[in-house]
């Protein structure tokens, strides 16, 4: 992991000072709200429906044990009890007061932690993928990337107040578990024919009220070439982005209006400019930085006792089937855990719970954690060994339902329980849908199903790429659910076909149940997965099921 410099450590310190004195000013009444708003998002406050919300930056999704339990501290002192883990990787405390939250950024501090660029129209914190470093699959752990990223756009001044909000994610695998598609910037790390390392570029995706996958801008960019890249890229959309209307600021619009070769013919001639300014200081951080991010010396044990517990304990076995994925190293394996117990929020943790995670970490995981942007945890270097006394610690924490991937391990955002956004509730419909399911004991032989729900337009819970996406709206004051198909957040992505009409909230699980039934029985085979046979049979079959066969409800569609 990166550790911080003094000059970090000094930065972050001033930050917090310096917005201790600005909430001294809003509490007496020397800001009003409207002053206060933009230095309050600089420092990842929201004022949300019932309370403000901090939302604290877990830069790649990469934390230590120490940092997970002063988080369960925070929980616990200034919130009340629990922390929600966001799909960008973040942790959000829901329920702090004004006047408490500088005490909450210094005790972050203390753990090399911040909420710096966590909100507001700059860039944000950097994605990547959450098996970073220990994936069997993986190019190059890609973590060094956006920790280099991570520098260079904190506080950069060109970059403060641009037309919106700005992600990028970055993925060292073919198997892109980034989302890399659906963002501002996405890089997936390749080699060229000799082996040079580097990136291929996309630009424009995102999801929202306009949704679009993201445009190939570079097939090959050099490694030693990406910042001044990036700056070119995002100098050339603070320039044509529109700030006369936000529906229509992101790039994702700006690509679409002008055209994926007019932006890169704008980006290059940036570049050209730009390039010579960067003189190889910003490949020596480079270099220092990688030295950070140097693998575990991994160990090498028997794997006797994993063996026993696969063969004799049956609940253990499916766990291990459905969480664990494979390793680099021989021996070990990646251990997610869920945050999607069967009723519970998806992606809620309390404190005691994030205390267990860390104690594995600490004990079993070389003091490594990873937040996924699928809201669940995951330990990424486990030796087999081991993996018995954590499946029993997990489950004594409630943390060790095996659904990694299936029909209940749902994608959701806060909705109208808490965000004053959202138009629609998203966690209960969640939580409908996975009792649901386990209660018929489908998920299993359903397979690898990704629901995502979000509560309003703005799509917090990815609905768009999901292989079922379900939408919350306001309709004349009625909660109103939409369904999308076919959805895809990988190397493959690919933006979900709208069925029809929506549902309500009482209809919405029984129509999700109709979508389930018509897959298995279309699928040519139990190998044969949810979005396959989408991809097969088309929307026909699904939305018969859905609306039947009346000429209203076809012409409704």
């Amino acid at each position: 992991m990166y550790r911080y410099s003094d000059f970090d450590a000094a930065f972050v310190a001033e930050r917090n000072a310096q917005f201790r004195a600005q909430v001294e000013r809003r509490v007496d009444g020397s800001l009003t709200e409207d002053e206060f708003k933009p230095l309050r998002l600089m420092n990842g406050l929201y004022l949300q429906l019932h309370a403000y919300m901090l939302r604290v930056a877990i830069p790649y999704g990469t934390l230590n044990s120490a940092q997970m339990r002063q988080l369960a501290y925070i929980a616990e002192r200034w919130d009340k009890g629990y922390g929600h883990f966001t799909t960008r990787q973040n942790i959000q405390f829901n329920w702090p007061t004004l006047r408490e939250v500088p005490d909450m950024l210094d005790a972050l501090a203390e753990v090399q932690m911040h909420a710096i660029q966590t909100s507001g129209n700059t860039i944000r914190n950097v994605t990547a993928d959450h098996f970073a470093g220990a994936a069997a699959d993986e190019i190059a752990d890609p973590r060094p990337v956006a920790e280099l990223i991570r520098q260079w756009s904190t506080d950069h001044p060109e970059f403060q107040f641009l037309p919106r909000k700005f992600k990028i994610a970055v993925t060292g695998s073919p198997n892109d578990r980034a989302v890399t598609k659906a963002h501002d910037i996405g890089l997936r790390m390749v080699r060229n024919d000799v082996g040079e390392p580097g990136f291929e570029v996309i630009v424009g995706g995102g999801l929202g009220r306009t949704p679009m996958i993201g445009k190939v801008v570079r097939d090959f960019l050099p490694e030693a070439d990406l910042l001044p890249y990036l700056e070119a890229v995002v100098s050339v959309w603070n320039l044509l982005g529109r700030r006369d209307n936000k529906y229509k600021s992101r790039i994702k619009i700006t690509v679409h209006e002008h055209g994926i070769d007019d932006i890169r013919a704008r980006v290059e001639e940036r570049f050209a400019l730009l390039r010579p300014a960067f003189t190889g200081v910003d490949q020596q951080l480079f270099a220092q930085i990688k030295a950070d991010f140097a693998p575990p010396a991994f160990a090498d044990r028997d794997t006797g006792p994993f063996d026993l517990a696969y063969a004799n304990d049956p609940v253990f076995r499916s766990w291990a089937d459905t969480n664990l994925s494979a390793h680099r190293a021989p021996g070990h394996v990646i251990a997610q855990i869920s945050l999607k117990a069967h009723g519970e929020t998806p992606g809620d943790a309390t404190a005691d719970q994030m205390r267990v995670m860390a104690d594995l970490a600490e004990r079993y995981g070389y003091d490594e954690l990873r937040i996924s942007h699928e809201q669940n945890v995951v330990l990424p270097h486990v030796h087999k060994a081991d993996l018995p006394a954590i499946h029993a610690a997990l489950k004594a924490a409630g943390l060790a339902t095996a659904n990694i991937g299936k029909i209940s391990d749902i994608i959701a955002c806060p909705g109208m329980d808490y965000c004053a956004l959202a138009t629609a509730r998203s966690i209960p419909i969640a939580q409908e849908i996975a009792t649901r399911f386990d209660q018929l004991k489908l998920e299993h032989e359903v397979g690898d199903l990704k629901i995502k729900i979000s509560g309003c337009i703005n799509a917090c819970g990815h609905h768009h790429v999901g292989h079922i996406g379900i939408l919350g709206l306001d309709r004349a004051g009625v909660e109103n659910y939409q369904i999308t198909l076919g959805g895809d957040h990988t190397e493959t992505a690919a933006i979900g076909q709208r069925t029809g009409p929506g549902f309500s909230a009482d209809e919405i699980v029984p129509a999700i149940e109709r979508i389930v039934d018509t897959y298995l029985s279309e699928r040519n085979s139990a190998d044969e997965t949810f979005i396959d046979t989408f991809r097969r049979v088309g929307m026909t079959p699904f939305k018969t099921a859905l609306y039947g066969e009346s000429d209203k409800k076809q012409k409704a569609a």
